[in-house]
């Protein structure tokens, strides 16, 4: 599980991330990415019901948070990222999605910075 400090919790933030964010699209998913100079990175997903019925969606959202979980080990701080799921993402598997979503992520972050 992601610690609370690198979790979009407010409604707020998840509409400013996607508003304004620099996107990043896959077939599997949209990444939308927001610089936060000196401020940890936090993740946020939206995993609409066109991907699936509930246990496909929660499933396909447990995923991503353990792929956030191995990005943030990795990749540099200071964004806010969201990542919304399209309905193909219920088929993908996990190494399809770890790539799709570390793609889009880099991108992403080029674009913002």
């Amino acid at each position: 599980m992601l610690a609370r400090v690198n979790r979009i919790v407010l409604g707020n933030d998840y509409r400013v991330t996607v508003r304004r964010g620099r996107r990043s699209a896959t077939a599997n998913v949209v990444v939308s990415v927001v610089s936060r100079p000196s401020e940890p990175t936090r993740f946020g997903f939206i995993v609409a019901k066109t991907v699936g019925n509930a246990v496909t969606r929660n499933l396909v959202r447990r995923r991503l948070k353990g792929i956030a979980h191995e990005l943030l080990t990795t990749d540099p701080t200071g964004y806010d990222v969201v990542v919304r799921a399209l309905p193909a993402a219920a088929q993908a598997t996990w190494p399809t999605l770890l790539e799709d979503v570390s793609r889009s992520f880099a991108r992403g972050v080029e674009k913002a910075a």
